[in-house]
């Protein structure tokens, strides 16, 4: 990108499905060279599939509703996040999103680095 090229909008219908993961949906709003950024929903009482997102550290908002981000050895380690709430997932971090409440979550995400933006695996490995 270059220091004339234009600022760009994309609107909530013009998102496109991003990576799938099982149980959560991505929605795609900016993907460029080292940065990717959208949606993501998560239904309610629902466990996304175990990922990583390869050599992309993750930022997440969480716009509405909670979301746990369950990771670490055997999957045993947590952390809640609701309404307000940021977190941060280094590269590489297997983990998965927990939506623990009957609303559907809403998280913005942006992620930055190089490589394929998510990487679906069996889970982590144990203690």
């Amino acid at each position: 990108m270059a220091a004339d090229d234009p600022v760009t909008r994309t609107s909530a219908d013009e998102r496109q499905v991003g990576d799938p993961t099982p149980g959560i949906v991505r929605e795609e709003a900016i993907a460029v060279a080292g940065m990717w950024a959208g949606f993501v929903r998560n239904e309610p009482r629902m466990a996304s599939g175990w990922h990583h997102h390869g050599d992309n550290d993750t930022a997440l908002y969480v716009v509405n509703g909670a979301i746990r981000i369950e990771f670490g050895p055997g999957g045993w380690d947590a952390v809640e996040a609701r309404a307000g709430d940021f977190l941060h997932v280094p590269k590489y971090v297997i983990h998965r999103e927990v939506n623990p409440r009957d609303e559907e979550s809403h998280v913005i995400v942006v992620r930055a680095g190089d490589g394929p933006p998510t990487v679906n695996v069996n889970g982590p490995a144990p203690d």
